[in-house]
């Protein structure tokens, strides 16, 4: 039997949560609840294990799960990560069990780019907001995922 790494949110519960995560269970409670959540999924916490096991690489399978939640989110919201007239702007966010200081921080506006944060411009019709959207993005990915801090990028 293959392991499910990953699991839309309208697919999990509150009960889920040494697999899910604290987050990811909470928003799959809500969601079959009845709240008003955006969709989304959460990569498990045998993804991670997965992750560590085979030398801090991400499996195929992995990668065609979360590609596959992807294509899915995309057509649920008609948007599409990157796009340049329709971007789909992802929060990446950790959540384990419990709480835990280390544990990786926030990113958000993942989808922007040099071509998306026009189309968030436009179609706001508030270029100020997409390109602090867009340098605050910057900000996250370089500290969080790359281990750049402290960079200071500001928007005139």
């Amino acid at each position: 039997m293959n392991t499910k790494y990953i699991y839309s949110f309208d697919e999990g519960n509150k009960e889920m949560k040494s697999l899910l995560g604290g987050k990811g269970a909470n928003l799959a409670e809500m969601t079959k609840i009845g709240l008003p959540v955006p969709p989304g999924f959460t990569i498990t916490t045998e993804a991670c294990n997965d992750y560590y096991e085979n030398n801090e690489s991400i499996s195929k399978g992995i990668i065609e799960e979360i590609e596959l939640h992807l294509q899915i989110l995309e057509k649920s919201l008609e948007k599409k990560l990157g796009d340049e007239t329709e971007p789909l702007l992802i929060s990446v966010r950790s959540g384990s069990v419990f709480s835990m200081p280390v544990m990786m921080d926030t990113i958000l506006n993942l989808g922007l780019n040099d071509v998306s944060v026009v189309a968030l411009a436009n179609n706001t019709e508030n270029e100020r907001f997409a390109y602090d959207s867009y340098r605050r993005f910057i900000q996250m990915f370089s500290d969080v995922a790359m281990g750049v801090q402290n960079i200071n990028l500001k928007v005139y």
